[in-house]
């Protein structure tokens, strides 16, 4: 279903998308002539089978984030606190600084937003 027009709109399907970038939809690294480029924020559908955990925390993070539940049952960990998204629409957002981590209770749909897009910032997997 990819539509990618001239005319600056591009039409896809978050699902099919998010396979071919990790999940992510929009930010600093697509094309700067796709119309999902952005310097100011990124978007991601994330798809996380029951048991799917983040490798390792992040720490230090640069951007301001937020977490909304599309489906499943999704953990949250943050300095001394666990916060678990379970119905449809909860969502929970953090600020610069706040290291994190997270674990899929089921399997989850999350849609992620996060900003600034930070050109060139990646955490590490767990093999660095």
């Amino acid at each position: 279903m990819n539509d990618s027009a001239d005319d600056g709109v591009y039409v896809g399907n978050a699902g099919k998308d998010a396979a071919l970038d990790r999940g992510w939809l929009l930010g600093h690294f697509k094309d700067p002539g796709d119309p999902r480029h952005s310097e100011a924020v990124e978007i991601k559908w994330g798809v996380h089978p029951r048991g799917e955990e983040r490798a390792r925390w992040v720490e230090g993070e640069e951007r301001t984030a937020l977490l909304v539940l599309v489906s499943g049952r999704f953990r949250v960990e943050l300095p001394g606190r666990s916060v678990v998204l379970a119905e449809q629409g909860d969502y929970v957002v953090w600020g610069r600084g706040t290291d994190h981590s997270w674990y899929a209770e089921e399997d989850s749909v999350l849609l992620t937003v996060r900003w600034p897009s930070v050109p060139g910032y990646a955490v590490p997997d767990a093999t660095a």
